[in-house]
């Protein structure tokens, strides 16, 4: 267990609490989950379409739906590009099926990571165009990819980009580049994930169309989606995820169900936690390993043989992906060690598979608490995965640094680059340097967001149930943190095969809990008779009944 800095937030203001029936606690994870007018508790809890935007709010909205338009109704070939990851295979089969519907002719493309990369590569796009298409509709890519579209333009080819990462300086020649984030674009839609960028586009088509209703069978695509990108769970997303996945438990589509089945996932019990750990790693395990088309042909199968065989190679894939992962993360590791740790982390290797360099990249970021960069050293070219920390943007620093770059794009805590290899020390050099001095004076430690200080007794009463309505949780809407302070430590004692989980049980007030501290087996030595814990509290199914316990993220002996 690595011990965090805690950060109790403030309480809300008297004017939210005394305009609600909730308990006071509920009200104060409220506050910090951005409702800071009693109006908005209500469609908050219920995560309806009143946290829906308008569609034509989104820059070049019309002129992307114009040329769609032409599309259609002149019969043309259209290709929808998308990416590799689970967002971007979740988001092309979401506009190959509601473009379909509409009746156009609607070819697949989706890169090999290894052999191509994220975003639009000239001989593709050439291919397309031999191939009689005339327009290409990228999805969750493209904003990066100024030269390639210049070119495709030039030839003849029409291209519209839908994507929702950081634009560039320049943008692409594109017939219309519709992005939340595009020239700072103030709009609830900034934090959509490409799937949900392309659901609003066909939101926008099927509108004007009179035929809204019928985008509902999409949804599941757009929640799969937008918890494996880890786009906050606030706004929209909350309610397109939660409308995804009531839609999966009760009439899943082929490929899913299949994969819930191999999975052991009960029908009717799918939820965030279990998209985010089975549903999307499985679907990114596909792209990271092999072609990311299998994904896409999970999801959009028919015929049930099919998916039964492309999800059980699915669930292989992952259970493989994990193995080269933890290999690949302890030989990373060991190089980190052996530099020393410096304020950024820099693991380099000819042998690195670049699939899963982002994960290692990320684990090395949550041991250490710094920025890391996992670079795959080629002759010529390197290809590297970027995962951050709040305190330091990787995506701004890479673009401080475009000129050395071939190309790079991403987010402000996890990003990639192509650089040439020649250019790749003096990189590093400067990114580096970058870091040294943002992180002069800070206390690089992870932090704890505390959402209430609670006595174990204040718990009871239904809270866990209110506390539930807040669901689903992920980031920007995480599972509620609570402290409670001088907690009466009545037994604790190692779990698991190698004694890696602490069990403890506790005491405040009259009232006993349950206490389970993952990963914290090495630190039973730090338990006194008396402690101030951080937890969440989460119900645990085992033997088919169900109990309460606290999720202890923190602990610490109580000061006197």
């Amino acid at each position: 267990m690595n011990h965090n800095r805690w950060n109790l937030l403030p309480p809300a203001p008297e004017g939210i609490i005394g305009t609600a029936e909730l308990p006071l606690l509920v009200l104060q994870v409220l506050y910090h989950r951005g409702i800071t007018d009693a109006t908005q508790i209500k469609p908050f809890l219920a995560g309806d379409r009143r946290l829906a935007t308008d569609p034509f709010c989104l820059p070049d909205i019309q002129p992307a739906m114009s040329r769609i338009y032409r599309a259609l109704l002149s019969g043309e070939n259209i290709a929808v590009y998308g990416d590799f990851d689970a967002d971007g295979v979740t988001a092309t089969a979401l506009l190959v099926q509601g473009l379909s519907a509409l009746g156009g002719k609607i070819v697949p493309y989706i890169p090999h990571r290894q052999s191509e990369g994220h975003g639009l590569t000239t001989f593709v796009l050439e291919e397309l165009r031999q191939k009689g298409i005339s327009l290409v509709i990228t999805v969750d890519c493209g904003i990066t990819s100024n030269l390639e579209v210049s070119k495709a333009r030039r030839k003849g080819l029409d291209i519209i980009i839908t994507d929702h990462h950081t634009p560039l300086f320049e943008l692409p020649p594109a017939v219309a580049i519709v992005d939340p984030k595009l020239n700072n674009h103030s709009v609830s839609g900034s934090e959509l994930a490409g799937v949900g960028v392309a659901f609003k586009l066909l939101q926008a088509l099927y509108q004007s169309l009179g035929k809204e209703e019928q985008l509902e069978p999409l949804t599941d695509l757009v929640a799969i989606g937008t918890i494996a990108d880890m786009s906050p769970l606030t706004g929209e997303n909350r309610y397109l995820v939660k409308e995804g996945i009531k839609l999966i438990n009760t009439s899943p589509r082929l490929g899913l169900s299949e994969m819930m089945a191999q999975a052991n996932i009960e029908p009717g019990r799918l939820d965030a936690d279990k998209i985010a750990w089975v549903i999307a790693p499985c679907l990114n395990s596909i792209g990271r390993l092999a072609h990311a088309s299998a994904g896409y042909e999970l999801l959009l199968t028919e015929l049930p043989q099919e998916a039964c065989r492309l999800a059980k190679w699915a669930l292989e894939k992952n259970a493989e992906r994990q193995q080269l992962t933890a290999e690949t993360y302890a030989r990373a590791r060991e190089q980190v060690l052996a530099q020393g740790v410096t304020e950024l982390l820099v693991a380099s290797d000819a042998e690195y598979p670049i699939g899963v360099a982002g994960l290692v990249a990320s684990r090395l970021a949550e041991e250490f608490y710094r920025p890391a960069i996992v670079v795959r050293k080629g002759d010529k070219v390197s290809n590297a995965s970027c995962r951050s920390i709040p305190e330091f943007n990787i995506i701004e620093a890479l673009k401080q640094n475009s000129a050395l770059l071939e190309q790079f794009g991403g987010h402000s805590q996890a990003a990639g680059f192509t650089v040439s290899t020649g250019n790749l020390s003096a990189l590093l050099e400067h990114l580096t340097r970058l870091a040294d001095s943002q992180f002069k004076g800070l206390d690089l430690r992870p932090h704890l967001d505390i959402d209430v200080q609670v006595n174990l007794p204040d718990l009871g009463g239904g809270v866990f149930n209110i506390l539930q309505m807040l669901a689903p949780f992920g980031r920007g809407n995480p599972s509620p943190v609570f402290l409670s302070r001088r907690v009466e430590v009545i037994d604790c004692h190692t779990m698991g095969k190698a004694g890696d989980h602490l069990k403890m049980k506790l005491k405040q007030g009259g009232t006993v809990w349950d206490g389970v501290a993952f990963r914290a087996g090495e630190c039973r030595n730090e338990v006194s008779s008396h402690m101030d814990i951080v937890y969440n509290l989460e119900a645990d199914d085992w033997n088919g009944s169900r109990r309460l316990r606290l999720n202890i993220l923190d602990f610490t002996p109580s000061g006197n």
